[in-house]
């Protein structure tokens, strides 16, 4: 596919531009389509021939579109390009349709006809060992013998010599490199001039004398004139059967670990990398796929597909997993539940209390006091957790409200993560049963605030002041006890005892406003302990 493609585009503006690209990926499909036959297939003396014949015919498919180009005019036997269409099928092996179109030549030419129905009998009666075939070895070589030396004898008797184009078939029939090499130009290669060269002069060649051939073969066809490219390097690697050479070269001479990577894991699953460990006590198959998958974290969404390759390396996939993931940049929310949800799904503790600190500070920044918070729960984050709450605190105290409100109603046990985040919690719950009038509670939850401790001493006069309602109400709400904790507070507040950080009484009471307030509460309570003490004396009495 990657062949048409180059062929039908290399004149448009998008093969220009990916022309590289595809010249790339056609060497991957190349060298992996080989290794498939060589290590894979392992295919033996006869069918290894097959198999390199496909090989060739799918990775040189030129003759394609000239076929379809000589084909389609009015005379194909007159095309130009005629007898190299048919040369072309004959070096790629592709005998019965060179027969065909020797048949078009013999119809438009009477006086060819004699010789081009003797060199298609030729390529007919040629010995090939076909899949399910049971003749053996030996046969085929008898066999193949008999029709070489009939080839032999009809260009000795000069059978072809009046047409210099059928004598030339012959010759590559017979397998004369020096008429193989005449032909240089449509083989194009030298491993095309390689399986050429072994059909039709060592049909049963075994696995290992192919590196032999493929040799010689690349040694004829460079003639001296050019070095060997990496790519030759490769597959005469292959040839060799030596497939750490192979990973080697290809780790060169490619633009990716992407090639290397998976044709290494798939040479370790059929069992043939097991005894090669590397010096670092990592095995080859995992070391390249943890390669590619650190390229893979580099891009802005082929991250999650990096996360898959870590989790096929039982060694070393964890811990490069844990060292990449935290390097992901969070550009966005979205992508920020992405990496947790690996996280979680892979109890990544650490990397799950880290990533959500990095956006708890985040959302603080931007002032979205209801995310940071959220964020610091799910860290489990107590100290950052009170840091939150205590801006909330703050908000409450010059807003005269709650934001996020949702998020505080539903803390749930995640109140209990920090003393300040259970005060919130437990506060909003306190305005919401003063909301709905349940005022006894309110007061019984307000007064458990500030006498357990949990109430910060900062926000004692905020609490005291949210007592002054309750205080003014028809009802005595607050019993005589619960009216004197109230006072011991307010005097614990005012009593010149300060905690560090915060406002001392002296502060306090040079304060106008915070005097008056003292001031009010003291008659508030005062009053309210004189009404509770008649309640309940009076309910006493009764």
């Amino acid at each position: 596919m990657l062949c048409v493609l180059s062929v039908a585009d290399k004149d448009s503006a998008i093969g220009r531009q990916f022309s590289s690209q595809v010249s790339i990926l056609s060497a991957m499909e190349l060298i992996w389509n080989l290794c498939e036959i060589l290590f894979i297939e392992v295919a033996p003396a006869g069918p290894l021939l097959l198999y390199l014949l496909d090989w060739v015919r799918l990775h040189v498919c030129e003759v394609d579109s000239l076929s379809a180009d000589v084909l389609g005019s009015e005379n194909p036997s007159k095309h130009e390009s005629f007898w190299n269409l048919v040369t072309t099928l004959v070096l790629q092996g592709r005998l019965d349709e060179a027969r065909q179109m020797l048949s078009k030549e013999a119809d438009s030419n009477p006086t060819s006809a004699g010789m081009c129905r003797v060199l298609g009998d030729l390529m007919r009666t040629m010995p090939i060992l076909s899949p399910g075939n049971t003749q053996t070895l030996t046969e085929l070589e008898l066999r193949w013998q008999h029709w070489h030396e009939e080839c032999e004898r009809h260009l000795q008797d000069g059978t072809f010599a009046s047409n210099p184009h059928l004598e030339s078939l012959c010759k590559v029939l017979l397998g004369d490199d020096a008429a193989l090499l005449e032909h240089k130009e449509l083989l194009s290669n030298w491993y095309h001039f390689l399986v050429t060269r072994l059909l039709y002069s060592q049909p049963t060649v075994k696995p290992m004398d192919l590196h032999l051939y493929a040799q010689s073969s690349l040694d004829l066809f460079l003639g001296g004139e050019s070095s060997p490219e990496p790519l030759d390097n490769i597959l005469m690697a292959a040839f060799e059967f030596d497939i750490h050479q192979v990973i080697k070269e290809c780790s060169i001479a490619l633009s990716n670990w992407w090639f290397v990577a998976h044709l290494t894991d798939l040479l370790d699953h059929c069992k043939l990398l097991q005894s090669h460990n590397l010096y670092f006590g990592s095995n080859m198959r995992e070391f390249l796929l943890l390669e590619y998958a650190s390229g893979l974290f580099a891009h802005h969404s082929l991250w999650q597909l990096g996360v898959d390759y870590c989790d096929h390396c039982p060694e070393l996939g964890r811990v490069s997993l844990e060292l990449h993931i935290e390097r992901i940049p969070l550009t966005t929310e979205q992508k920020a539940l992405k990496v947790l949800r690996v996280c979680e799904q892979r109890q990544m503790t650490e990397q799950v209390r880290s990533i959500c600190k990095v956006l708890a500070m985040k959302a603080v920044r931007n002032n979205r006091l209801g995310s940071a918070l959220s964020w610091s729960i799910r860290a489990k984050d107590a100290a950052f957790a009170t840091l939150v709450s205590d801006r909330f605190l703050r908000d409450y105290c010059e807003r005269g409200c709650f934001s996020d409100l949702d998020l505080i109603d539903n803390l749930g046990p995640a109140m209990m993560l920090s003393d300040r985040l259970t005060f919130l919690g437990k506060y909003r719950e306190f305005h919401r049963l003063y909301g709905e009038k349940c005022f006894v509670d309110a007061a019984s939850l307000l007064l458990s605030l500030m006498t357990s401790q949990i109430a910060p001493r900062s926000f004692w006069m905020t609490l005291l002041t949210d007592a002054l309602p309750l205080l003014e109400q028809k009802q005595v709400i607050f019993s005589a006890e619960q009216t004197y904790e109230l006072l011991r507070c307010l005097e614990d507040l005012t009593s010149g005892r300060p905690l560090c950080g915060e406002p001392d009484a002296q502060q306090l009471q040079d304060d106008d406003i915070e005097t008056t307030k003292v001031e009010i509460l003291r008659l508030a309570l005062a009053r309210n302990l004189a009404r509770s003490i008649i309640k309940e004396g009076s309910l006493e009495g009764s």
